[in-house]
């Protein structure tokens, strides 16, 4: 069985500081806040907390009006986390590790408010700076994820391309 690399450490232990801090934050707005489904209140400039029950993915997208969809989605991600914490215990590279990190916790993160509630607590509305979505820190954790792993593949493809690189038949 192969070692678990120091970046791999890395990216589970930034997964887990992401999932408590999602679950903190929205424990705060669930039970001290008590935000209410529709309610919204200015935070700072034109941010506002405005809660929202999520049924679907990531800023509402495909909505899980069925208890089975649900179940699927929470199974979905959960082995979407597993994969990736399975893909990232031998890397090198710590763009990749920090992008699994953040995309692992904000998938665990939401898979607990989906088993939880049956919906995913979403509060973040920054629609007055004409973004349409309200969301949450794992959905932030996730997008930031992604595009840093596009990010990394494409510095992976870059480096790839370079005469003298790694693989290089030159």
């Amino acid at each position: 069985m192969t070692r678990i690399t120091k970046l791999g450490w890395i990216a589970l232990l930034l997964a887990l500081v992401i999932v408590v801090a999602d679950q903190a934050v929205k424990y705060w707005i669930l039970n001290i806040l008590r935000l209410q489904e529709g309610q919204s209140i200015g935070l700072v400039g034109p941010i506002h907390l405005t809660g929202v029950w999520n049924q679907g993915v990531s800023f509402g997208f495909l909505q899980a009006q069925h208890d089975l969809v649900r179940w699927l989605l929470a199974a979905f991600s959960l082995i979407v986390a597993i994969v990736l914490a399975g893909w990232v215990r031998t890397t090198t590279r710590p763009l990749f590790a920090f992008a699994v990190g953040l995309v692992i916790g904000g998938a665990i993160g939401n898979v607990i408010d989906r088993i939880r509630f049956g919906a995913v607590t979403d509060f973040i509305d920054a629609s007055r700076m004409f973004f349409p979505w309200i969301f949450n820190l794992a959905d932030a954790a996730i997008s930031v994820g992604i595009c840093v792993l596009l990010i990394d593949m494409l510095l992976q493809d870059s480096s790839a391309r370079t005469p003298g690189a790694a693989g290089d038949a030159s």
